[in-house]
């Protein structure tokens, strides 16, 4: 099965920085393009870091809090992650203003995949790389959301093309597939309780399903067979089979 990759949803104009780049500078993208953040690469195009409007932020903070009496500090060495927030009150280029490492993902990888790198690490864009580790765009959240935005016909037509004619090589109508906001109701009756497994688990995959509701019965219980005396109806088998 198919899925969208980020290089189709990722805008491929990118607004970065170099190391060189002056603080200002940086600021003044931020705010003439009204982006929260861009990458800073090298002379290879290599992503090296990320400066964000947090950064800038917390140099100014950071710059204020410098000029006050350090008392605080005089009995208490300070923890790597203060050593670099003070080293940011006084940066004056996006190399030593951004954050590294840079969380980065690669314009072949699934949008769910880079979903889920947002979600782990928080962060609200992904610098996107081709195959050589080169900035080729970058993907926002805003982007990735686009996959939700698919028509419930278009879902409908992948579930019976991907999963019940190409996956278990059944006949298009041998189940009734709904599909209303995202959310994809199966109904009908299967030979196999595994590939009931099978066609519930894979519709999940597919890009822009919300939710799947399965209604499926079966006729046989091969679930508990040892693989080889299952039958492999279609590709069916071969999915179910331990990697």
């Amino acid at each position: 099965m198919k899925h969208n990759k980020v290089g189709s949803v990722m805008t491929t104009d990118v607004i970065r920085a170099e190391y060189r780049t002056p603080f200002k500078e940086v600021a003044r993208l931020l705010a003439d393009r009204h982006i929260s953040g861009l990458p800073v690469v090298d002379d290879d195009d290599k992503v090296i870091g990320v400066v964000s409007e947090t950064d800038l932020v917390a140099r100014q903070s950071e710059a204020l809090d410098a000029d006050e009496p350090r008392r605080r500090f005089r009995f208490a060495p300070l923890t790597s992650r203060a050593r670099r927030q003070v080293a940011k009150s006084t940066a004056f280029t996006a190399g030593q203003l951004m954050t590294v490492p840079p969380v980065t993902v690669h314009a072949e990888e699934t949008i769910a995949e880079a979903a889920r790198t947002m979600a782990q690490r928080h962060v609200e864009r992904l610098p996107v790389l081709d195959e050589e580790d080169r900035l080729v765009g970058i993907v926002t959240r805003r982007d990735l959301l686009q996959v939700f935005l698919r028509s419930d016909a278009e879902i409908r037509h992948e579930v019976i093309e991907e999963v019940l004619i190409r996956t278990l090589r059944l006949a298009p109508r041998s189940i009734d597939v709904f599909v209303v906001e995202g959310v994809v109701t199966l109904t009908g009756q299967l030979v196999r309780r595994t590939e009931t497994a099978v066609a519930v688990s894979m519709t999940k995959q597919i890009d822009g399903v919300v939710a799947v509701i399965d209604q499926l019965t079966y006729r046989f219980d091969d679930s508990r067979l040892p693989h080889h005396e299952r039958s492999s109806h279609g590709a069916a088998g071969d999915w179910l089979r331990d990697p």
